[in-house]
């Protein structure tokens, strides 16, 4: 075929426009879904985007799996995080070659939403609170998935998720505020980078709504996010997210008239409906048809689909990356990486000189985790798993203990029983058997989940809400093996299913005709003594026992009425009381084991589908209590403990005089190789935090609260003193940091210091540059990431890192005149191991502007662009564009700092709603004492039924601080003005 399209000779742009020139109106419209049909008689094949590749290949099948996002932003390391997403391109590609429907080549990753709140339920998707620094991880993994070559992309990183993302709870129907200033100092600067440089071609807007309108809807989709990026940027939906903006978001009144506004807001593909694409293209085609759109903004979508493809190569002769095989799929080099990249994540927390280890024979490895590793929602399927208990049995004896309860569960009825095939768990009259022993295992936040002991098999509920032992452990997107304790009187339980919210009770055996059932079978002989091992189960020590017969079934005698079950009810009376008998004690067992080896390694952490994930945040931060209990039996137990923390959020505690401590995220796949090399001491732990670390979530603000300055939230604005800070992290050596200068001339900052090691053994020190602005119209962030420096030195080795910081990037944004400003003002420039460990400082002089009163008689003023405010939520003017305030409260109040009303201001309008109709009134300097300026009666209106309502002034004049207080709740406010109008009246 001679078509221009197939021709890589030509320019991007006229390749796509011939192309786009060939297609039919229909054609064109079915580009528009995920799965994008093909054009069989152009030779257009079929496309799909969204392939899962947070942190390695995912859901498609054995891939490399590295350590979660948190943990590689951990490493501080951007060539290594861009190695990492390199190695997971070639991946993508191999899958790809093989299966080009299975494995499409966009990817939907990195995730870039600061971490504003740990508490978020997908914090591990993220890299860091700070949005400078989750922009520079996001540029390297983008950097890696995308590939080298200048024009051909290996694979089409997409950024997600767009916008002000950071809670799960009730995530597609709740808004989240975003005042001017938190929007561009904080939110958008995350998204820029990865765009600007071309890293990312490719942005999903995320679920829940921003000031009151639909993420998807956003103007800041084609008005912010587009002007950044040197190409056609393709935007796509989050699975099932349009089909939210008429069902729980009810924002539009039809489909047709919602696909219709977002594809105008700038959404070009719809994930909706799986592969199914009918309905989606059915109501593209019906607003086509109502005039809601025209066939140049189908033309637009489609030229930002195309965009994507061709730059893939896709219709290319040949691309760069046509040889890649499945030969690279897990292949030595990228397990070497994933190994590297989980060493360098790891952060030495706490050490008093316990690490690293020497002279130890036998080491007891102890926790939940200790020989396990974890698989999040996007983690890949493990080709392998090097466990800690494994890595560290490579060095030398080890012993290991699980350290979970061993239960026994029984009620009036009799006694729980597990099915030896799986099956259904029954009630017995029998004494307690094999199979009535369960290991509980208390994953925190009130979430336990129960593990048959013979079997090895975690109870689940199955589709008819029968409870059932079959499952390996909590998974799936609907996690159905987790249960909370209920108490109930007499010292027994009620175990309530998390994923429904129903309760267990008893029923009839299916079959069954009713009433009590016969006395089971007995147990074969061997039966453990209590506290002993289980035949065919786990021993205490976690270890299978070789040889051992299965547990013996318990089934009814012949005739014998089969035993009631377990099932799930709806009414909490209905629910069966327990009482629990604790066989063997986690921590004692624990204990025991930890008092006979030189060293005791407690490996704790979170369940990743458990403690929060997608759909469902953290109420707290706390290890788990059982897991406290292990640590502080095993502490006491042996003076020579070690913790390893491994989870996707910082996390909390109370015993605090632990020899040493650890933490990394789950770390993939090599694990336990990486955790060994850093406790032994082959490599300087490198990895340093890239979130505050909270001593109790008590200490953070409401979860729906995005206002960090407000709140003074984040490691910007926090003021107390946190368990361990953004940027902290140990080494086995000393460094002293000496002989900073810093001067500000030809409109940069530079800055440099000597780093030294002073220690006796090389080491890595991750080098720390924040400022703080001095003075300020605006409260300023206490300190601010500004750069960042990771030298290697040998004992006695000095070097001087340098940095070079723009001063426009001192800017914060103006609410006053809509745009970024820098002051003229003294900063602090601060050099040092933590945001809290600084331990060098100077002060320059930065030339820039003073910002002037507001001029009230210049124009309107935006209501958001108020200083302070109590009780008032952020909203949208109208479906389309705007944003305004509402009162949520009486006597709720914005404010104006420095508002100059010149010789006098006669009126004001209010471009104002109020569902309810209310008065706003206008006093100066207090919201309560303050001089009232005048009122404003607000009739009652429709929601976007915004209307200009004039009122006079008295006493406006000169410069003042100006408080509108709403006096009702539910008034709506977008704009003010004022004027002279006696002035005006003079001059006519």
């Amino acid at each position: 075929m001679n078509e221009p399209f197939r021709d890589p000779e030509l320019p991007l742009a006229t390749r796509i426009a011939d192309l786009q020139g060939r297609l039919t109106l229909v054609e064109k419209v079915a580009l528009l879904h995920q799965y994008q049909a093909p054009v069989e008689r152009l030779g257009v094949g079929p496309f799909r985007t969204g392939t899962e590749a947070l942190h390695g290949l995912a859901w498609l099948g054995p891939a490399t799996v590295f350590p979660q996002a948190i943990g590689l932003a951990s490493t501080w390391d951007p060539e290594l995080v861009r190695r990492v997403g390199e190695a997971t391109a070639d991946e993508v590609l191999a899958f790809h070659h093989k299966d080009p429907a299975g494995a499409g080549r966009n990817v939907w990753a990195p995730v870039v939403n600061p971490l504003r709140d740990p508490r978020w339920g997908r914090n591990e998707e993220g890299y860091s609170e700070d949005p400078w620094l989750t922009g520079v991880m996001s540029v390297a993994y983008a950097s890696g998935l995308r590939g080298s070559h200048p024009a051909i992309l290996k694979t089409a990183p997409t950024l997600k998720h767009f916008l002000g993302y950071n809670n799960e709870t009730d995530r597609c129907t709740t808004s989240s505020d975003l005042p001017p200033r938190v929007l561009h100092e904080y939110e958008l600067p995350a998204y820029r980078p990865a765009l600007e440089s071309g890293a990312a071609v490719a942005v999903m807007p995320s679920y829940n709504l921003v000031n009151g309108r639909p993420a998807h809807l956003s103007p800041l989709i084609n008005g912010v996010l587009r002007t950044w990026a040197p190409d056609d940027v393709l935007v796509v939906s989050d699975a099932y997210a349009p089909g939210n903006l008429t069902g729980l978001q009810a924002y539009h009144d039809d489909p047709a008239e919602a696909y219709a506004h977002a594809i105008k807001a700038g959404l070009d593909s719809f994930t909706q409906d799986d592969d199914r694409t009918g309905a989606v293209l059915g109501h593209i085609h019906d607003a086509l048809e109502r005039g809601l759109l025209t066939e140049a903004d189908i033309d637009t979508a489609v030229r930002h689909a195309l965009s994507i493809r061709f730059r893939l190569g896709e219709f290319d002769p040949a691309t760069p990356y046509d040889g890649v095989t499945e030969a690279v799929v897990n292949c030595p080099e990228h397990q070497a990486l994933a190994r590297e990249a989980a060493r360098r994540s790891i952060v030495l927390l706490e050490n008093d000189g316990i690490l690293p280890l020497t002279g130890v024979r036998k080491i007891a490895v102890i926790g939940p985790l200790g020989d396990t590793l974890m698989e999040d929602w996007y983690s890949g399927t493990l080709p392998y798993a090097v466990t800690a208990r494994a890595g560290l049995a490579e060095r030398c004896e080890t012993v290991f203990c699980e350290a979970v309860d061993r239960i026994t569960l029984s009620s009036e009825s009799g006694h729980v029983v597990a099915d030896p095939g799986g099956g259904p768990l029954t009630v017995t009259p029998e004494a307690a058997s094999p199979a009535g022993l369960f290991d509980l295992f208390d994953w925190g936040g009130g979430s336990y989940a129960l593990r048959a002991a013979a079997t090895g098999r975690h109870v689940s509920v199955d589709d008819d809400g029968v409870l059932v032992n079959d499952q390996p452990g909590p998974n799936g997107w609907e996690v159905r093996q987790t249960f909370r304790l209920e108490e109930r009187p007499r010292g027994t339980l009620a175990l309530r299913h998390i994923s429904t919210g129903r309760y267990v009770g008893l029923a009839p055996a299916p079959g069954a005709a009713g009433g009590a059932a016969d006395p089971a079978v007995g147990a074969a002989p061997g039966d453990p003594l209590p506290g002993g091992p289980v035949p065919g189960g786990p021993a205490p020590d976690g270890s299978a026992l070789d040889g051992a017969a299965p547990a013996p079934a318990l089934r009814p005698a012949d005739g014998a009425v089969p035993a009631p079950v377990l099932r799930l009810v709806d009414d909490a009376d209905a629910a069966l009381w327990l009482t629990a008998e604790t066989v063997v004690s986690g921590a004692e067992a624990a204990a025991a084991l930890a008092a006979a080896a030189d060293v005791a390694v407690v490996v704790v952490g979170d369940h990743p589908l458990v403690n929060g994930r997608e759909t469902e945040d953290r109420h707290d931060l706390a290890l788990p209590p059982a897991q406290e209990a292990v640590v502080a039996a095993v502490r006491a137990a042996n003076p020579r403990t070690v913790m390893v923390i491994s989870s996707g959020y910082p996390m909390a505690w109370s015993p605090r005089d632990l020899p040493a401590v650890l933490w990394s995220s789950h770390g993939g796949q090599e694990y336990g190789h990486a955790l060994a090399e850093v406790l032994f001491g082959d490599a300087d732990p490198e990895g340093r935090l890239t979130q505050t670390w909270y001593r109790s979530a008590c200490e953070l603000p409401d979860l729906l609260d995005y206002d960090i300055i407000a709140a003074d939230a984040t490691y910007q604005y926090y003021r107390g003193t946190p368990l361990y800070p953004f940027g902290h992290g140990l080494s086995y050596t000393d460094f002293d940091h000496s002989a900073l200068t810093a001067e500000a001339a030809d409109g940069r900052i530079t800055v440099s210091a000597v780093i030294t090691n002073t220690g006796a053994r090389p080491g890595t020190e991750v080098v720390q540059l924040y400022t703080h602005q001095q003075r300020s119209r605006v409260k300023q962030p206490l300190r601010r990431l500004r750069g960042f420096a990771k030298v290697r030195l040998a004992p006695g080795e000095s070097t001087t890192v340098r940095w070079s910081i723009d001063i426009t990037d001192l800017a914060f944004w103006d609410v006053t005149r809509d745009r970024f400003t820098v002051e003229d003002a003294p900063h602090k420039i601060m050099v040092g191991r933590s945001a809290r460990d600084i331990r060098l400082c100077a002060t320059v002089h930065v030339p820039g502007e003073h910002i002037p009163p507001r001029d009230a008689l210049a124009g309107p003023i935006a209501a958001t662009g108020h200083d302070e405010y109590d009780a008032v939520a952020f909203t949208d003017a109208s479906r389309v564009s705007g944003d305004a305030v509402r009162s949520t409260a009486e006597g709720a109040w914005i404010l104006f700092r420095g508002v100059d009303f010149g010789t006098g201001a006669d009126t004001v309008a209010l471009e104002a709603a109020g569902a309810e109709g209310g008065v706003v009134t206008l006093r100066l300097d207090d919201p309560l004492y303050g001089p009232v300026l005048g009122t404003v009666p607000v009739p009652r209106a429709g929601r976007y039924d915004l209307a200009w309502i004039t009122g006079a002034l008295t006493g406006a004049r000169d410069v003042h601080d100006l408080y509108v207080v709403f006096e009702n709740a539910g008034i709506t406010v977008s704009h003010l003005a004022f004027e002279r109008v006696c002035e005006r009246a003079e001059i006519s």
